[in-house]
């Protein structure tokens, strides 16, 4: 069964960090592009960053760039999303994605994971 799962979601100061993790189950993620997208109350789902299978390339959403940092771990079948000086407009769910094409656009990835929540706030 194929299976994305995401963890290290939580609250956090602004200001603060936090590292989410999307763990493959059923498939190998090597040969995947791996997208990283959140949505908050209200609002559409939003491409944050994405990471390519074959060179590992990086493209981030403006509004994170310098601030988060996609990498992946294939040994371990896992991909990250480091978040740093995190932000009040950060606070969503945040989904990884699987697809074979790497790109900011939910349409290009066949397999989800459930979400995990990241709360900004003093």
């Amino acid at each position: 069964q194929v299976q994305l799962v995401e963890s290290g979601g939580g609250l956090v100061q602004p200001g603060g960090s936090l590292r989410l993790s999307c763990a493959a189950s059923g498939f190998t993620l090597d040969y995947y592009a791996i997208g990283w997208f959140r949505q908050a109350p209200g609002k559409e789902r939003e491409g944050v960053s994405c990471i390519g299978s074959s060179d590992g390339s990086a493209y981030y959403a403006d509004s994170v760039k310098g601030r988060f940092t996609i990498s992946r771990d294939n040994a371990k079948n896992t991909v990250y999303l480091q978040m740093n000086s995190l932000k009040p407009e950060d606070t969503a769910v945040y989904y990884c994605a699987a697809g074979r094409i790497p790109g900011l656009g939910y349409l290009l990835y066949d397999y989800w994971g459930q979400g995990a929540q990241v709360t900004v706030s003093s």
